[in-house]
């Protein structure tokens, strides 16, 4: 499968299947394309001798089928054979996403979690509930030695002693099971002050800071339930911390939506306010929300994603440059063949914990009792939940078989699929065209960079 575009003055190319990519020019761009739809040798070039030199064309030809035996061009797709090893696979649980705080001091328009509530009661995880949790993913973990703990809410800042103490039981327990937990946190910054940010330098291996953008549009959709904005409150918490922690391990995490359509300005505030690892997301809501992205949104959201790419390419050339969590992209390696298929292994190595002990497959399905998959004092007790996880992946979806980015996302998030078509077997459209755009970006970055070393 190969997939051509243009952006930026670079003609590129990719081979999905080998992830290999070339920026060509507008000869071999137009070569590689009738190729790709068929053509000879012989018709290709009677199509283009009136636009090129003959011998130039027949060099292009020469280039393009040196590119194919060298396995980097027009290459065979060799994933789909394992699958059914993959379906039959034996899975571990390596990560957790503990709800320790089902409520929040903040009342976020877009909020899927209801303030914290997800679909049910205001409720505060207990030590005890936790620590059971942490020795369900050390008992189903089997030989795996890293893993993976998200203190997540609603705001776990407004449970923080119990953090804290998991994290003692967890490097207790690392000890005895030969076991490393790196734990992670997502904080609204509210509660945020300096006996946080210390422990969490010493403990915790990633935080995730929300915040949107700029004072208008953070205030706007992230509000205090009486209507205050938050924005002046946790700005400078958050450049604080961002840089006790010398500006890595962390980013500051944002949503976009209807109201903000020109985002890229959002992600260049973040940017010139000293933060360098910034992700500012589509919110993802039905339709029928004012807030939601519609259909005729797409154009200006995918001109906005083009525009943000060439000015990061603009500002590492400079020596400011800043890390944007979408166009993260890894060229010479990528995942391994599993995480290609499948994606972030919910449902199967990844869960999600309520207050209660209630496991689901991700925090996005909590509060949906179809996905209620057991607890944290009997297990899983629903392994038929497990199943239909580990047989969701991008052969399973028709949309994901002839995408070109389905390497790169991996068939897109499984609760906005059900969310929208009431099936993890499908893909959220809208979605699926923004992930395609910053694929091209990134991959368009990565050209432009290498292009001026």
């Amino acid at each position: 499968m190969i997939h051509q575009y243009k952006n930026n003055g670079y003609n590129i190319v990719l081979d999905v299947n080998s992830g290999s990519v070339h920026v060509v020019d507008e000869l071999v761009y137009d070569v590689i394309a009738l190729l790709d739809a068929g053509d000879t040798a012989q018709t290709v070039t009677e199509k283009l001798e009136k636009k090129y030199p003959a011998e130039e064309i027949a060099e292009a030809l020469e280039e393009c089928e040196a590119l194919k035996e060298a396995g980097v061009l027009f290459t065979e797709d060799i994933y789909e054979h394992a699958i059914t090893d993959y379906k039959a696979r034996k899975t571990v649980v390596k990560a957790l996403c503990l709800h320790i705080a089902h409520d929040c001091n903040l009342a976020c328009r877009y909020c899927f979690a209801e303030e914290g509530e997800y679909h049910g009661r205001r409720a505060l995880m207990s030590y005890e509930v936790g620590k059971k949790a942490l020795d369900f993913l050390i008992a189903n973990s089997g030989s795996r030695r890293n893993l993976e703990v998200d203190f997540f809410g609603g705001e776990p800042l407004m449970n923080w002693q119990v953090v804290k103490d998991l994290v003692k039981y967890g490097r207790e327990q690392e000890k005895l099971h030969d076991k490393n937990f790196r734990f992670t946190l997502t904080t609204n910054g509210v509660l945020l002050n300096d006996e946080i940010m210390e422990f969490c330098n010493k403990e915790m291996a990633n935080v995730v800071l929300s915040i949107d953008g700029r004072r208008e549009v953070h205030d706007f959709m992230r509000p205090f339930r009486k209507g205050a904005g938050s924005y002046d409150l946790i700005l400078p918490k958050f450049k604080k911390f961002a840089d006790s922690r010398n500006q890595q391990k962390y980013y500051v995490r944002g949503t976009f939506t209807h109201h903000n359509l020109d985002f890229s300005q959002d992600v260049l505030h973040l940017a010139d306010e000293g933060f360098e690892q910034i992700s500012v997301e589509p919110v993802v809501a039905p339709e029928t929300e004012e807030y939601a992205i519609q259909k005729e949104d797409i154009p200006q959201i995918l001109a906005e994603y083009d525009k943000l790419a060439a000015e990061m390419v603009k500002r590492e050339k400079e020596g400011r440059g800043f890390t944007f969590f979408h166009y993260m992209i890894d060229l010479s390696g990528g995942p391994c063949v599993y995480k290609r298929l499948s994606g972030c292994g919910s449902g199967t190595e990844y869960l999600a914990v309520t207050p209660w002990g209630d496991l689901y497959p991700c925090h996005q399905f909590v509060g949906i009792d179809k996905y209620l998959m057991g607890n944290v004092d009997e297990g899983i007790t629903k392994p038929e939940i497990v199943d239909e996880f580990k047989c969701c992946n991008v052969y399973t979806k028709e949309k994901c078989r002839n995408c070109f980015a389905k390497f790169y996302c991996s068939g897109g998030c499984a609760a906005n699929s059900y969310n929208f078509h009431g099936t993890i077997q499908d893909a959220y459209d809208i979605g699926c065209e923004l992930q395609r755009k910053r694929v091209e970006c990134a991959i368009m970055i990565k050209a432009a960079l290498a292009d001026n070393e």
